[in-house]
């Protein structure tokens, strides 16, 4: 007999935010099969490719190439038309900070239509618009051109970001006193930036505008710049800041800022004041939970805002998921983007892993870079982790030699009496791409032997990945 059945339909997903966690989840989603609806605000990335990550590291580029020329003189390189003098680099090439910046947001718009032809390509339905929960299974949707729409989810993805968090008494005004979303408007460069926030994005905005010749103040709460890293990686940022002419405050606070004629005043909270020609607030973010129905829906936040998940990105309502920088698990694009597709193949029926944390490759786009993964020192201070660890100066390598390189380190961490590795910190130029030779050691639970035993290019930077291990040797036990 013909078979008379109705075939399934497909199940109807709708994607709350269509940044790296949400436009992920919608890919994966519309390649198992679903009925997929991304719903965003401001355009496709999010705050990730507009105004984060993408601009970010775009103007980090233009940095970077600026610090080779600064540093370029003791390669033999001569600038004979610079008027301090042939030696004289910093002088003698500037940044056009207009073009830059519009090249900046040339590229990020550029990414975000990449994705949103890819989003379409794939059988997804992009929807502009602001949208919120009515229960767990709807969302209703005010359409950026007028009127509302409802769609009814049998899977929903909640992933809607963050946003810089602001002060009351320094507010920003877009022109002197500004997020790191406003700094792409700017036409010219700063000629005294302060920097409120010695963090991840302050430290990171800081080495860039020293970089491309501003001077800079770099306010810190805390005894040391980056406090939540490696204190050994912290020490070399700091170094080199203080080296290259930025000056940091530690251990005091920005109690407020002030616009003042065509700049601005910074109180600290030891009364000390700071002027500068503009002030970089970077303290910190807000996830973008209020008012969108969350709890109404059933959805738990903790104290902070934040959407609570599990390993496997869900909520506390059933059939509801969530992802990136609003559940506040790691403020990163590559762990929204995991948590995202976790979440359709969990949520579908594909196979899935929950997410380990202990794999996650990170970096800080200072100027060294600083690349993390797996167990940190921390862990084994404390004997949380039984670990040996060696740390070895990027200086007495024969490239970083060659290239001038005298800051950074790598340093390795392996399982006390059986030489697994457990993690690494590279302190270096590109430390981004350096890392991934021991991310994938850990991801494999490769020995450090086995790590050792790998051939390198000679010369090369990577090579010290290789002679960290192979120092960390573990002698097979007599028999």
């Amino acid at each position: 007999m013909p078979d008379t059945t109705s075939p399934r339909p497909a199940p109807r997903v709708v994607v709350l935010g269509g940044g790296p966690g949400g436009y992920e989840a919608a890919l994966v989603a519309a390649q198992l099969g679903a009925d997929v609806t991304v719903v965003e605000r401001t355009g496709v990335g999010g705050a990730a490719v507009l105004t984060d990550v993408v601009p970010s590291k775009t103007l980090i580029a233009t940095a970077e190439v600026m610090t080779l020329v600064d540093d370029s003189v003791e390669l033999g390189v001569r600038f004979p038309d610079s008027p301090g003098g042939d030696t004289d680099a910093e002088s003698s090439v500037s940044v056009d900070l207009a073009r830059v910046n519009e090249r900046v947001k040339r590229l990020a718009l550029a990414q975000s239509q990449d994705v949103h032809r890819r989003l379409e390509r794939d059988g997804a339905r992009v929807v502009r618009g602001q949208g919120r929960l009515d229960g767990p299974e709807r969302v209703v949707v005010d359409l950026a051109d007028g009127g509302t729409e409802t769609f009814t989810a049998d899977v929903l993805l909640v992933a809607v970001g963050a946003h810089p968090r602001r002060l009351p008494a320094a507010m920003p005004d877009g022109e002197r006193i500004l997020t790191w979303t406003q700094l792409y408007d700017l036409d010219t460069l700063p000629e005294r930036l302060v920097v409120v926030g010695s963090g991840v994005t302050g430290a990171e905005f800081a080495s860039a505008y020293e970089a491309l010749g501003a001077e800079v103040v770099l306010v810190s709460s805390r005894e040391h710049v980056l406090p939540g890293e490696d204190a050994d990686a912290a020490a070399v940022i700091e170094d080199v800041f203080r080296r290259r002419g930025l000056t940091v405050l530690n251990r005091t606070r920005a109690q407020r800022v002030e616009r003042r004629g065509e700049g601005v005043v910074v109180t600290l909270d030891d009364g000390r004041t700071v002027e500068g020609s503009h002030c970089l607030m970077a303290v910190g973010s807000i996830p973008n939970t209020e008012g969108i129905g969350l709890q109404e829906a059933g959805v738990a936040l903790s104290a902070s805002g934040h959407v609570e998940v599990d390993g496997v990105s869900r909520t506390s309502a059933r059939g509801v998921y969530a992802a990136g920088d609003c559940t506040g698990v790691l403020p990163l694009a590559s762990v929204a983007a995991m948590q995202g597709r976790i979440a359709m193949w969990h949520a579908l029926g594909d196979a899935v892993a929950p997410l380990d944390l202990g794999r996650v490759a990170a970096n800080i786009f200072t100027a060294p870079e600083i690349a993390t993964v797996g167990v940190t020192q921390a862990d084994v201070e404390s004997g949380r982790v039984p670990a040996e660890m060696i740390k070895l100066p990027l200086a007495g390598n024969p490239r970083a030699k060659m290239q001038g390189i005298t800051d950074g380190f790598v340093k390795l961490f392996c399982r006390r009496g059986v030489g697994t590795v457990l993690g690494g910190v590279v302190v270096a130029p590109r430390a981004s791409e350096l890392i991934h030779a021991v991310t994938l050691a850990v991801e494999h639970r490769l020995s450090v032997d086995q790590v050792a035993q790998s051939f390198t290019v000679y010369p090369s930077l990577s090579g010290s990945v290789a002679e960290a291990a192979r120092r960390l040797h573990v002698h097979p036990a007599p028999r």
